[in-house]
């Protein structure tokens, strides 16, 4: 599978939409985390409602297009999902990567699915998730 086929013009447009979501300092729950077996890294900055649901995404993302890709994928679905969801869908994310599930009920992920050829591209496709579950589920929101 050649390079033109992972790097589709829908890649490299969802990978450029990260600009819809600005660093934000007062987005009051941060963090950042890497992909061992690609170096990439996903900082993401999040507000939530009462109820612990994602009310406000920031993204700063140091990662290959694919990875920048996934980030505004995750981004575009992930208002109103609480640590549950997050943490339903990293599960399901990673087994879809490693061919043992199906791919998750999540707006546009399709758009990625010619990287399941490239497993040193599935650690920057999960970042995001993983950022968004570490957030939520281990700062005392999700009750």
């Amino acid at each position: 599978m050649s390079a033109t086929v992972l790097y589709t013009s829908q890649v490299l447009a969802l990978s450029t939409s990260l600009a819809a979501y600005p660093w934000d300092e007062s987005l009051n729950l941060r963090g950042e985390v890497r992909s061992p077996s690609c170096g990439s890294t996903i900082a993401l900055a999040l507000s939530v409602d009462d109820e612990g649901r994602i009310a406000r995404i920031g993204i700063r993302s140091h990662a290959c297009a694919i990875g920048q890709a996934a980030a505004a994928i995750f981004a575009g679905g992930a208002m109103g999902r609480d640590c549950g969801d997050i943490a339903a869908t990293e599960k399901a994310l990673a087994a879809w990567l490693a061919g043992t599930g199906e791919m998750p009920q999540w707006r546009d992920l399709e758009v990625i699915a010619p990287a399941l050829a490239y497993p040193a591209r599935h650690g920057a496709i999960m970042l995001a998730w993983r950022a968004a579950r570490e957030l939520l589920c281990t700062s005392g929101l999700h009750g």
